[in-house]
């Protein structure tokens, strides 16, 4: 798991493939494996290889973790099946009830997803990642008032969560709130600098009429690759305070990328 964590995806692989070798119904070692291969871009054989190891044993973590690929490459269905296998397995694994509502979430079913939610809240009230699941699904349903006061709850008990930051970040921005927003995301962007929230902040930023440090951000986003502009472009444009570019050429001089 060391060699996991340190990047080291080669040693990674060779380590777990050795273990398996000699026990077979290494939990842990099957699941380096797989996300070792995930992490190398080889995803087709990430899932040939868990769901092989799922076909021999009950682990709901490996099935879990098999479940997400297979949404990865279209094959939702399959992914529901293994998901509703694993939160049926005792004792309860809380992360197959969130990846099971994000699923049902992301193909429409947004009530089955609320009651996949309360129902792993039964087993663990004080997971934050199932009350941040059940948030998102009140939002998919319209449900802002709630979504937020869930969202505001998970902040509060946690305040260095990331996920609790952005999630709640997003919901104050349905009230307008953007000087709000753009405190969490820094936050947020403290703890992981990841290029959508440098996103999200610019455009908070953007909305509070602070467009130099909003388009530093955009453009350190996109690292000088017109490859990854486009979410960049769309930020820009979508706010009430953005920019209009007539011309691609213009918007990529603007950001400062090149052709690739």
């Amino acid at each position: 798991m060391l060699a996991l964590q340190m990047q080291q995806l080669g040693e990674a692989e060779q380590l777990a493939s050795q273990v398996l070798k000699s026990d077979r119904s290494n939990t842990l070692a099957a699941e380096i494996l797989g996300r070792a291969l995930l992490a190398q871009n080889r995803l087709d054989e990430a899932i040939v290889h868990l769901a092989k190891f799922a076909r021999r044993t009950d682990e709901p973590s490996i099935e879990t973790l098999l479940a997400g690929m297979l949404a990865t490459v279209g094959r939702r269905d399959e992914a529901l099946d293994h998901l509703r296998r694993a939160v049926a397995r005792r004792p309860h694994y809380i992360p197959a009830f969130v990846e099971l509502a994000l699923q049902l979430r992301k193909s429409g079913q947004f009530d089955e997803a609320m009651t996949v939610t309360e129902s792993g809240l039964t087993f663990e009230p004080q997971s934050a990642d199932l009350q941040l699941a059940l948030g998102y699904a009140l939002a998919d349903r319209n449900e802002r008032i709630r979504a937020q006061a869930v969202f505001a709850k998970v902040h509060a008990a946690e305040p260095t969560h990331h996920d609790a930051l952005l999630a709640l970040a997003a919901a104050v921005i349905w009230d307008g709130d953007y000087g709000r927003a753009a405190d969490l995301y820094r936050r947020a962007l403290a703890m992981k600098p990841l290029d959508d929230t440098r996103i999200r902040l610019g455009k908070c930023l953007l909305e509070l009429r602070q467009p130099e440090e909003a388009e530093a951000l955009f453009r350190t986003a996109t690292h000088g690759l017109s490859k990854l502009a486009a979410h960049a472009v769309i930020a820009m444009v979508s706010v009430s305070h953005g920019r209009i570019f007539l011309q691609p050429s213009a918007t990529l001089d603007f950001l400062r990328v090149r052709n690739n």
